[in-house]
């Protein structure tokens, strides 16, 4: 039984060994349904998606791990926000650089990547925001649970 087996293309980039894992069928499913690869939507929906979802879960990390995090817990939160909003500001330059740099963009055109970039921004510091509202309002829930 071949568990790998080796597939000849051109352009080296593109990899030349399939593998179970990335030649399976759940995996090929779940890569064409990650936002960037889902065909028929706006770029900057993408980049909504994609900005939401990277603004969410950097919160947290800056938040519980950041050089601050015992200084109380209001300025943990906001810390943490600050860093996740400058963390997102620095990725969106770095597609807005890719965007107008890159030579041959056959994804989504220069246009494209710009929608991206913005969509990506949005979506960032909408993410990042809505996760710091979630950890203000917290205890509010602990306390109608009735939870420590």
């Amino acid at each position: 039984m071949t568990l790998a087996r080796y597939i000849y293309t051109p352009d080296p980039q593109e990899g030349t060994l399939l593998t179970p894992i990335n030649n399976s069928a759940p995996i090929r499913f779940f890569i064409d349904n990650l936002p960037i690869n889902r065909q028929g939507v706006d770029p900057l929906m993408r980049g909504l998606e994609i900005g939401m979802a990277h603004g969410y879960w950097l919160y947290g990390p800056f938040t519980l791990l950041g050089p601050l995090r015992n200084a109380g817990p209001l300025v943990a939160t906001l810390v943490g926000l600050v860093s996740t909003l400058g963390l997102i500001l620095i990725l969106t330059i770095g597609l807005s650089l890719y965007a107008s740099l890159a030579d041959d963009v056959p994804e989504f055109g220069r246009e494209g990547w710009s929608r991206v970039a913005g969509g990506f921004l949005i979506g960032g510091v909408g993410g990042a925001i809505f996760a710091f509202g979630l950890l203000q309002i917290s205890p509010l829930f602990l306390g109608i649970l009735g939870l420590p």
